[in-house]
């Protein structure tokens, strides 16, 4: 397949113009990023978004593989001396891996089987004979008598040597594969049954007589299947109805009766059992897996987004609570740009007197501190603790809200090489309630200094593909940082090296550029930094705000390269770029801005219709965060009971997880209660991301309260209807 070709597969799967398939990959070629392309070259791609780009990317890429397996294919045909037109028609034919690798298997080179050993015995001419099905042939055991050696001493060893190659043979018969796999994915089941008693597998009771078609089967059910056969907790074997396809090979083959009937079934009978099924049992296992995997991937790289995208708490001195029972919960205040103030470990779930002295302190510590918002870590003892600050706050009439905060990933930055950086004179698990508060105050420039997969907002993600994970969850970052943007002047070297263009290198030599110099004051000054020349600083500029500068376009996402197109809107309604920096005149030219005058604008000042549009709208909201759009978490003051659930009770809280099988909302209970996918709503949806994402404040009806098992379940569409 030529270059033209591939990009041709590319614009047709992707559903976009070959014009911005082809200019898209000359932009990636130059060592653009997607996000640079996305936000900043609009006009060339035709808008194509980061998605739109990524996939062009790995479209791309896959084709590029097909068409450099296909070359290898047919050299090594070639090299054998087999190739043929008909051959070259059905390599080009071939859309999937898999076809070409069925196409190519009858010359694949073999290791020792059955077949090559009798082929080495100089047996595939009786193979052949036996093959060719002469109605007035010989009786198998005189064709055989002609080929007794000393390595095939007698004719049931000869039979039973064609028989080998025989069954090889049909084993590579490239039709009857694709026909096979089409119905297997139709029709197969996948089977479990128990290995271990019931009391030591529990969490795999559900799979103890468990069958399922395998068309039917949901991403988190393949992989937990997968996590018990693993810990050989199961037993699992793909299930068919092996006598009907036996019976549709063995008539493939055969082309009416000949002494050699009974042969060829047999040989169909053994290719099938030994050699195909096995084959493709494999195949769709591993297949299911990647399917699981992609699914898994997917749903944990959309609830990071969500979460990191959660709006910050501004302004705010905060209260970080790292719960526990025997060592204490420890706590640590941190003022509105992130500094510790104070820090202790106080004992909330020991004696009486323990608790007593821990409230007067604590109380103390939050008026001393002018502590506006208490945030709780959802691990161990998290309940005990929010009981504790609920009622602390009551008695001591203190005004200040808590909220719970998602504390994964806390202990392992803690006893990171970065967290020893940034708070070296902290104890290790100090840091853990440091960390708790940031993600509060900040929950983007806090997660990026964690593992993403450390996270936990999705499912099964330690049985997955961990290098898919990673990637995947990586670009869910690094859009997220680009699309927020980056203050330049408080940003760590870990939120810095995510910003497009930028490496764990430059983002470092921007810190030692920083500390060395002061805050920067205007984006050209980055050129100032080691290592980072007019290329990089295309890429990043656009990124990285700089507040209170000495130039204003500065603190938005206007492209140093349009800094005269914006000069120039600006001065068209009368204004200049410092007037951006005057709340008054800033008021006027934001009542004076119409974005339906953008094609007049764009026509007299010779520019791109999607750059006006970016420029206007950043000129209306100068310095604005894109995460102020979305719903804030949700505070409390007071801790909700199991024993006060009840039935037909309306609750508010905010979804914590959300997987295929539903979403878990966190309502101020130890447990969060599951809102089933069959409870989100009345109309049919792909997937529960569909319809509720990570963050999101929902009201929602308690359909069920299991107090001995500390289930809570949830509805949405059962709410009753707003008038």
């Amino acid at each position: 397949m030529t270059e033209e070709q591939i990009i041709h597969t590319v614009a047709d799967a992707v559903g976009v113009r070959v014009s911005q398939v082809q200019t898209a990959l000359q932009l990636l070629q130059a060592g653009n990023t997607i996000p640079f392309i996305a936000r900043y070259r609009k006009e060339a791609t035709g808008v194509l978004d980061e998605l739109q780009l990524r996939q062009i990317q790995e479209q791309y890429t896959h084709e590029q593989a097909l068409a450099s397996r296909r070359e290898t294919v047919r050299q090594s045909i070639m090299e054998q001396g087999q190739w043929t037109n008909e051959l070259a028609k059905q390599l080009e034919a071939a859309a999937q891996l898999q076809e070409i690798e069925d196409i190519y298997l009858p010359y694949k080179p073999k290791k020792r089987t059955k077949a090559s050993l009798a082929r080495d015995a100089g047996l595939e001419p009786l193979a052949d004979i036996f093959w060719q099905q002469d109605p007035q042939g010989a009786s198998p055991e005189k064709a055989a008598s002609s080929y007794l050696t000393a390595d095939v001493p007698s004719v049931e060893d000869a039979i039973s040597g064609a028989a080998n190659i025989l069954a090889e043979r049909i084993s590579e018969l490239a039709p009857f594969r694709q026909f096979l796999r089409h119905a297997l994915w139709q029709s197969a089941k996948l089977t479990c049954t128990l290995q271990v008693e019931e009391t030591d597998a529990p969490t795999m009771a559900t799979y103890k007589d468990f069958s399922e078609r395998i068309c039917h089967l949901p991403s988190y059910r393949i992989l937990a299947i997968n996590r018990g056969e693993a810990q050989k907790q199961l037993k699992v074997t793909l299930t068919a109805d092996h006598d009907f396809y036996i019976k549709k090979l063995t008539q493939t083959i055969v082309h009416g009766r000949s002494p050699y009937y009974h042969i060829l079934a047999a040989a169909a009978a053994d290719s099938y059992k030994r050699l195909i099924f096995p084959q493709m049992e494999r195949e769709i296992r591993s297949d299911l897996t990647e399917k699981a995997d992609k699914q898994a991937i997917a749903v944990f790289a959309k609830n990071l987004r969500s979460l990191l995208l959660q709006p910050p708490f501004a302004g705010q001195t905060i209260l970080g609570l790292d719960p526990g029972y025997r060592t204490g919960c420890k706590a640590a205040v941190i003022d509105p740009t992130g500094q510790v103030l104070a820090h202790g470990t106080y004992y909330l779930t020991n004696s009486e007197r323990q608790r007593q002295q821990s409230a007067v302190s604590l109380g103390k510590l939050i008026k001393k501190d002018g502590v506006t918002l208490i945030s709780i870590g959802n691990g161990t003892a998290s309940y005990e603790t929010e009981q504790f600050v609920s009622s602390m706050l009551t008695a001591q009439h203190l005004s200040c809200p808590y909220i719970i905060a998602n504390e994964a990933g806390a202990s392992v930055y803690s006893a990171s090489d970065l967290a020893r950086e940034e708070l070296p004179d902290l104890d290790v698990t100090i840091r853990g309630a440091v960390s708790i508060a940031r993600r509060i105050q900040d929950p983007l420039a806090e997660s990026v200094k964690i593992d993403p997969k450390s996270i936990g907002v999705g499912q099964y993600q330690h049985d997955v593909n961990q290098k898919d994970l990673s990637a995947a969850l990586d670009t869910v970052v690094e859009s997220v940082v680009n699309y927020v943007g980056v203050d330049l002047n408080t940003a760590s070297a870990a939120l810095l090296q995510h910003v497009s263009g930028l490496t764990a290198a430059t983002a470092a030599n921007i810190i030692a550029y920083r500390n060395e110099n002061g805050p920067f004051h205007n984006r050209q000054e980055l050129l100032s930094v080691s290592r980072l020349g007019p290329a990089t600083f295309t890429q990043c500029a656009g990124f990285l705000r700089i507040k209170d500068g000495n130039e204003p376009l500065d603190n938005t996402s206007v492209h140093p390269e349009s800094y005269d197109l914006a000069k120039k809107i600006a001065a068209h309604y009368g204004f200049v770029p410092t007037d951006l920096q005057d709340t008054s005149k800033l008021h006027l030219l934001q009542e004076k801005i119409q974005m339906n005058a953008v094609p007049l604008l764009a026509a007299s000042l010779h520019a791109g219709e999607p750059t006006i549009r970016d420029i206007l709208e950043e000129l209306r909201k100068p310095g604005r965060d894109v995460r102020s759009e979305f719903p804030k978490p949700l505070t409390r003051r007071h801790v909700v009971s199991l024993d006060e659930l009840k039935v037909g009770t309306i609750v508010r809280g905010t979804v914590h997880n959300v997987v295929d099988f539903g979403a878990f909302v966190d309502f101020g209970l130890k447990t969060p209660g599951l809102i089933h996918r069959s409870e989100l709503c009345s109309h049919r949806f792909r997937h529960p991301t569909d319809i509720i994402n990570v963050g999101d404040i929902v009201d929602a009806m308690i359909i069920s309260v299991d107090v001995q098992r500390g289930r809570i379940g949830l509805s949405l569409k059962r709410l009753p209807k707003k008038n």
